[in-house]
């Protein structure tokens, strides 16, 4: 008897994505790291009950999302790589009046490590998404890649 996958909003999904835009700016490969996944996990469970997009302070990169429906993990990695659009290399700065830094963290060189959570939300049918990334990037004055 075949039983289909229920493996989506897996780790590598979060990675296959991560790692495609990575590649398509010649950037090494980000690793996942089960201490960013728990920190992660952590920040998300404390939002679960209002989604609010409001960064958790702490030491690490992050973006967040959040979405209805069957808003998955490719889904949230590929709302921040879809942000290259508005990413000028040349001037190291987003078009304006757009957002690309969630995209420069995604393809951030020296960020080595990710790990990430999916929470639904309790005051909506959303979900709330938050990868954590170490070393940290979007640092002021410096390319991505």
């Amino acid at each position: 008897m075949f039983w289909p996958s229920r493996a989506q909003n897996s780790q590598q999904d979060y990675l296959d994505v991560h790692n495609a835009a990575r590649a398509q700016v010649n950037v090494s490969r980000i690793a996942w790291d089960d201490r960013l996944a728990a920190y992660a996990k952590n920040y998300a469970t404390q939002r679960m009950n209002d989604c609010q997009l409001m960064h958790s302070g702490g030491p690490y990169g992050e973006n967040l999302a959040a979405g209805s429906g069957d808003f998955t993990a490719r889904a949230a990695v590929n709302l921040w790589v879809n942000e290259r659009q508005y990413y000028d290399y040349g001037s190291n700065s987003c078009t304006q009046g757009k957002e690309c830094r969630h995209y420069t963290q995604v393809v951030w060189r020296n960020s080595a490590r990710t790990g990430c959570a999916r929470v639904q939300c309790t005051n909506s049918p959303s979900w709330f998404v938050i990868c954590s990334y170490d070393p940290p990037g979007n640092y002021i004055g410096q390319r991505p890649y």
